[in-house]
C-alpha cells in the first residue's frame, strides 16, 4: 500500500472515531475532526503532512527491482 493510501485511510479513521467520541462521551472530541480537515487542506497547499513523515518512518518504501 502506498503511502498517500495510507494517509487518507488514517484521516479518514481518526474523523470516525472523532465523530464516534463525540456522539459517546464529549462534543469536544470534534476538534480532533476540524484539526484532521485542516491539516488536509494546509498540505495540499504548503507541502507538508506530518502524518507522511511519520508514515515514512513507519513503512518505509521499498526499492523497486
Amino acid at each position: 500500500m502506498k503511502n498517500e493510501h495510507r494517509i487518507r485511510v488514517l484521516a479518514g479513521g481518526m474523523v470516525l472515531i472523532s465523530l464516534l467520541f463525540a456522539l459517546f462521551f464529549s462534543r469536544w472530541w470534534l476538534w480532533l475532526a476540524a484539526f484532521v480537515g485542516v491539516n488536509l487542506i494546509q498540505s495540499v497547499y504548503t507541502g507538508f503532512c506530518p502524518a507522511e513523515k511519520i508514515l515514512a518512518r513507519i513503512f518505509p518504501e521499498k526499492p523497486q527491482p
